[in-house]
């Protein structure tokens, strides 16, 4: 999955309007405009498709988690110059504070079944040895199940 991707899909989800986007991607520390937020989530094959790369999408998880559970003490934390789908999932699982029984609920919304110690996998650091990569399906099918709770 691309961030763009992502990033349409979480925006969807949540039902975040221009506003509130730009607004999370100033609790996260980037200023963006309405123009370069609406190039990101443009479809690839539109002309002003703009790539939203790692560190654009990390500010706004970032932003979200900060929305949602409040900003810590200190300076913002830095957004990561390279994500992946675990890191884009364990941002999300901090951001609306679920456990791992929430995420096989919500990804059964989906009518895709994993248990909750598969998707404890997806959190270890890569050098666990039961550490497993997050694939673009299962990604996929966890925001599409988010997007079924938030928006029956």
């Amino acid at each position: 999955m691309t961030n763009n991707d992502i990033l349409r899909r979480l925006r969807y989800a949540f039902d975040f309007g221009d506003n509130k986007m730009i607004q999370l991607f100033a609790q996260g520390g980037l200023e963006t405009n309405r123009a370069e937020l609406s190039d990101w989530l443009k479809k690839a094959g539109d002309p002003a498709h703009v790539s939203c790369n790692d560190m654009v999408l990390a500010t706004f998880l970032n932003g979200l988690i900060i929305e949602r559970r409040g900003r810590r003490e200190g300076p913002l934390p830095e957004p990561e110059s390279r994500l992946n789908n675990n890191a884009v999932l364990t941002k999300l699982k901090i951001a609306l504070s679920l456990r791992s029984e929430d995420l096989a609920e919500i990804m059964e919304l989906a009518e895709y079944r994993v248990s909750p110690h598969e998707l404890s996998s997806f959190f270890r650091k890569p050098s666990h040895a039961k550490y497993r990569q997050c694939k673009d399906q299962m990604l996929r099918n966890f925001l599409r199940g988010l997007q079924i709770k938030l928006r029956e």
